[in-house]
């Protein structure tokens, strides 16, 4: 698509809307942002552009005049796609791109593209590090926080991009093509905005829809959903990974080793005390990252030494500080019920366990299940305290606090505390409605720890 000239509207004024609108003006495209928040003005919009870059901005309301002169819109990744104000470009027959479609279009070079509910960030890092250890030129974008599209067009022929995607931004894509994608889980998540469970699973497998057997794509044997849909409709090469059971092909963890085949034959790779990550899931993120890098062509040498050097993601039950005796955590990446239940099972000491936020329609029980008497207290604030107090007492777990601050929250653990426990942030909610993101989260957890004397 041609777009030199021609007036694009951008909905969103974030980091994507940002990074989209000055990837078009770049370009020598005519951006137009558009926030309909009406309490944002033109001019802290115009703040957040870089300088030299210029485009129309629109607030409030969009006026039909804007509507007939659009040849593309590109939605942020928090932009419903469902919303009558999506549905106007629908009928005004405008297509609607994303902003990794976007970056994608005006991209060169190969695409590695992870998905699933849980371990991107922590899989997308180590895939652009091991990638970056053997490759001159490798960008990691999307999700993890660094937006496709302020890349783009810094790309040349021989660049791997690594891309974090989430479902939000594959909602939005059309022709985007990864040479290699991974759909790590598959777990309920977002319901909220994507209504059913079947919707949630369609959109994540469609990171595939553009690829055949001449790509690849790694998927978790050990979830049903990714299992069935590399058995049954993948339309790339499927390679699987598995945590709990040997494999006749694929990578597998077999007592304390990740082992790949391929034909019946086995191969050891690596003992995971070699990794400074914690947790199975972490070996799983592992095994997805050796998969994906090793089927682009990264030799395995020079993979497992990366591997080996790699540290934890922050925000992933990232070790914070050691505080009169007690070993603080920070899993504030811990947004939703699966992935918060990776967080406890990461930790080997009594926990004290930090609980609570944005609700979105999200069920705790396994979570509360998977306590497995680790959890000594579990201090809950935000929206969903409430609900999450009632489930708690409902499987017999009432060592509960509430709090209605992260400061209160602090005093609590504090108070709780013993020396050889731990207090781990991980709070199976989003951190909207009390927190911009997790990102803020995690940062007032770790601020808050640091200030604790000894």
């Amino acid at each position: 698509m041609d777009l030199k000239g021609k007036k694009i509207l951008i909905v969103g004024t974030g980091i994507s809307g940002i990074g989209a609108a000055t990837l078009l003006y770049k370009a020598g495209a005519c951006p137009i942002l558009f926030d309909e928040n009406d309490t944002v003005s033109i001019e802290d919009i115009r703040k957040k552009l870089a300088e030299g870059v210029h485009c129309d901005i629109i607030t409030k309301t969009l006026p039909d005049e804007v509507l007939a002169e659009l040849a593309l819109v590109v939605l942020s990744p928090g932009v419903p796609t469902d919303t009558p104000f999506v549905e106007r470009f629908r009928d005004a027959g405008i297509t609607i791109w994303g902003e990794v479609e976007l970056g994608y279009a005006f991209s060169k070079g190969k695409v590695v593209a992870i998905t699933g509910t849980n371990g991107k960030t922590t899989t997308t890092a180590l895939t652009g590090k091991i990638m970056q250890d053997y490759y001159q030129s490798v960008f990691v974008v999307g999700n993890i926080g660094n937006p496709y599209t302020l890349e783009a067009l810094d790309t040349v022929d021989d660049t791997v991009t690594v891309a974090e995607i989430s479902s939000f931004q594959l909602e939005t894509t059309e022709y985007f093509k990864p040479v290699v994608s991974a759909i790590l889980n598959i777990t309920p998540d977002h319901l909220n905005r994507h209504h059913t469970m079947e919707n949630y699973v369609a959109v994540k497998e469609s990171i595939t829809k553009n690829q055949t057997k001449a790509e690849f794509c790694v998927l978790n044997y050990e979830d049903e959903y990714t299992r069935a849909f590399g058995q049954e409709r993948c339309p790339a090469f499927v390679i699987f990974f598995s945590s709990k059971r040997k494999l006749e092909h694929g990578y597998y963890l077999e007592d304390e080793d990740i082992w790949y085949a391929e034909d019946g034959k086995a191969i050891r790779l690596m003992n995971i005390h070699e990794m400074k990550l914690l947790g199975t899931h972490n070996v799983e993120n592992v095994m997805a990252a050796i998969a994906m890098t090793a089927a682009f062509g990264v030799p395995m040498e020079s993979i497992l030494q990366s591997v080996r050097a790699f540290r934890a993601v922050e925000h992933r039950i990232e070790y914070v500080a050691t505080k009169k005796g007690v070993d603080y955590y920070n899993d504030s990446k811990g947004t939703n019920p699966d992935a918060a239940i990776k967080g406890i099972q990461a930790m080997n000491k009594p926990t004290i366990l930090i609980g609570g936020g944005y609700d979105k329609q999200s069920e705790y029980d396994e979570w509360i299940e998977a306590f497995d008497s680790k959890v000594k207290w579990l201090v809950l604030l935000g929206q969903t305290k409430e609900k999450i107090a009632a489930c708690a007492r409902a499987h017999g777990f009432t060592n509960i606090l509430m709090a209605d601050s992260l400061e209160e929250v602090m005093k609590l653990c504090e108070e709780k505390a013993e020396p050889g426990d731990a207090v781990l942030l991980s709070p199976a909610c989003a951190s909207w409605g009390m927190f911009p993101n997790y990102e803020v989260r995690g940062n007032m957890f770790k601020d808050l720890v640091n200030q604790i004397e000894e």
